[in-house]
């Protein structure tokens, strides 16, 4: 299968913020600092829903004052363009009325984005069910990659977010995917150490590895790269156990600074439960988690993406 992806995936040219109010700091440092690593221009931008901000007059009556909302969301947000101005970076502010969902993906696809970095409070499976995910849907549906940095993410800004070793999960062995492609040229764009991991669950163990044994499966992983980054330093792990909880810890044991999946749709059920894989690696993980939705799965393969999933859930 020829992969296709394009350069600005994995070098971007600007990057857009999805901002909060209050911001989140951490995110906000890991936007600014890729922004001035790729020398790429930021876009910060934040969308509000009428319905969260709809405040009362003393008559009772309810009222939104649409100018008065976006003074305010544009004063609280100049200081950090001011930030990335003062630090070389290009950055202009973009403030939407609408969902923020549905303001972030329309944005990314009227406009020449090439990144996505937005954070997450992982608000919990009842929290879900009445709130919905803003980083769940788009990174689900997004054009473009989207880096998501999850609550437990650890502040790197005092190495300005350095990418040493990247971590990759990988939910099939096939002749060649674009996830592991895109992760070993993001690996050689930072010049960092890849780790390819296949994690084979328990009830498949004797499927998976009938006529297999581990060794040749890790280098089938191995072989999954093209020739062309043969020179990435990868190390490929094939292990058995629960997807989510053999990358949390890989990732913990080799110190990743970016792990890397695949983005696949659930069911309802798996999304209001959160069980999907993605979920919960990026509401444990320490490290950024970059992802590639399925509509990016799709634009960089000749497939049409519509493989079975792997898993129930997100991965």
């Amino acid at each position: 299968m020829t992969t296709a992806l394009k350069p600005q995936w994995i070098k971007p040219g600007t990057i857009l913020f999805a901002a909060t109010v209050p911001v989140n700091e951490t995110a906000f440092r890991f936007a600014l600092a890729q922004a001035t690593e790729f020398r790429a221009s930021l876009v910060i931008f934040h969308a509000y829903d009428t319905l969260a901000v709809t405040s009362s007059e003393a008559s009772g009556i309810l009222y939104f004052d649409y100018d008065a909302a976006r003074h305010e969301a544009m004063k609280s947000l100049e200081p950090l363009a001011e930030r990335a101005r003062t630090a070389g970076v290009p950055c202009r502010i973009e403030v939407r009325t609408g969902l923020p969902a549905e303001q972030i993906l329309a944005f990314a696809h009227d406009h020449a984005v090439d990144r996505i970095v937005m954070a997450t409070r992982s608000p919990g499976a009842i929290g879900k069910l009445f709130v919905g995910s803003v980083a769940e849907e788009v990174l689900r549906k997004a054009p473009i990659p989207v880096c998501v940095i999850g609550p437990n993410v650890v502040d790197g800004a005092y190495r300005r977010y350095a990418v040493r070793k990247v971590l990759c999960g990988i939910r099939k062995l096939v002749a060649s995917t674009p996830v592991a492609t895109f992760a070993a040229e993001v690996a050689e764009q930072h010049q960092a150490h890849l780790t390819l991991l296949h994690i084979i669950r328990p009830e498949q163990f004797r499927m998976v590895l009938a006529g297999h044994v581990a060794a040749q499966m890790e280098r089938e992983l191995q072989a999954m790269l093209p020739s062309a980054l043969a020179t990435v330093k990868t190390e490929p792990i094939v292990v058995l156990g629960d997807p989510a909880d053999e990358i949390l810890f890989r990732a913990r044991a080799t110190l990743a600074d970016l792990i890397i999946l695949g983005a696949h749709e659930a069911s309802t059920l798996a999304a209001v439960a959160r069980s999907g894989v993605a979920y919960k690696v990026i509401a444990s993980a320490e490290c950024p988690v970059l992802t590639l939705s399925p509509a990016v799965l799709a634009a960089a393969t000749e497939a049409s993406a519509k493989e079975e999933p792997y898993l129930a859930g997100v991965f």
